[in-house]
């Protein structure tokens, strides 16, 4: 990982490169805002100390040029500030800065929040950009972990119903707040019902993931069964409401009564059989959220099957 230093000051340089190098990074130097522009567009760091006085450019200006190019405005952005420069530090965060080290600064302190700062990069580039769940590379993590510690677990596969007649119907920007809803639904039960480790993912669309513990599933599921359907409702104008249902063509592209969304949970767990890859617990989620979506209404399907 390439980290872009910024700074006038030789021994601010030289201190920052031994303690970053030390961590296994790869460093960049450069002394003014101009020329850690130029090495920005050609280097591809990954993240960048800035020292905010700085001739040619200082690290505001070049904080904010970073934080309007669409390309850029990813990079973490880290402004150097003189002790007790309160001004600096209030104009680098106005500026999108990520975060600030005062200067003299403490090497563990530094590395610390350097750390920290790359984590939640890594997070926010990879989350879902309606939910800001995490996304796809964190959900085959956490599964890759539960599979391998053995314990027991229980990987709630939420499924919308009708989510496509609904999103013709009512057109996606009333489809992305029937989605956010549900995350929110999701986080809900979670919290309430399941446990303090416990974690929730978005696969994309309208499908979400959410693994706990067998001891947890039922009253997870259950919980957001019930306030999915307490909540559908809301989604609709006052005579699709009052019908119960819409007008809407079917996946065949047939017009015909089609019923208020629900949701549909297929649960994959470890306790009757041995899940030994993460592509098993994908394969059998699926085919369970199938078999929960020929049920009537909102409903969870929990895999029993012995070997």
């Amino acid at each position: 990982m390439k980290i872009l230093i910024a700074d006038d000051e030789p021994d601010i340089r030289d201190i920052l490169k031994i303690l970053l190098t030390k961590e296994g990074f790869e460093v960049i130097e450069t002394c003014d805002g101009k020329e850690a522009l130029v090495e920005i567009h050609s280097k591809n760091p990954d993240l960048i100390l800035l020292d905010y006085s700085m001739p040619k450019m200082n690290g505001r200006d070049l904080c904010t040029l970073i934080k309007k190019d669409l390309l850029l405005r990813h990079l973490p952005v880290i402004l150097l500030t003189g002790k007790g420069d309160i001004d600096d530090k209030v104009g680098g965060l106005q500026a999108g800065a990520d975060d600030y080290i005062v200067k003299p600064f403490e090497p563990k302190e530094l590395i610390a929040r350097i750390k920290m700062v790359i984590r939640r990069m890594q997070l926010d580039l990879e989350a879902n950009p309606l939910t800001r769940l995490p996304g796809n590379i964190s959900i085959m993590t956490e599964l890759k972990n539960r599979v391998d510690k053995g314990r027991p677990y229980a990987v709630c596969y939420f499924d919308l119903d009708k989510f496509k007649s609904y999103n013709d119907k009512y057109g996606f920007e009333h489809g992305d707040i029937v989605i956010k809803q549900t995350a929110r639904i999701i986080i809900k039960a979670i919290e309430e019902n399941g446990n303090p480790d416990d974690f929730i993912g978005h696969i994309g669309g309208d499908d979400f993931v959410a693994v706990t513990t067998t001891d947890k599933m039922d009253a997870v599921c259950q919980a957001a069964i019930n306030e999915f359907e307490k909540t559908a409702p809301s989604f609709y104008n006052d005579e699709d409401r009052a019908n119960n249902f819409i007008m809407a063509r079917d996946r065949q592209g047939i017009i015909q009564k089609i019923p208020l969304i629900s949701i549909s949970i297929g649960v994959v767990t470890n306790e009757y059989h041995q899940i030994t890859h993460v592509a098993q617990i994908a394969e059998i989620g699926a085919e369970l959220k199938c078999a929960a979506k020929k049920l009537e209404r909102s409903n969870y399907i929990v895999d029993k099957r012995h070997e």
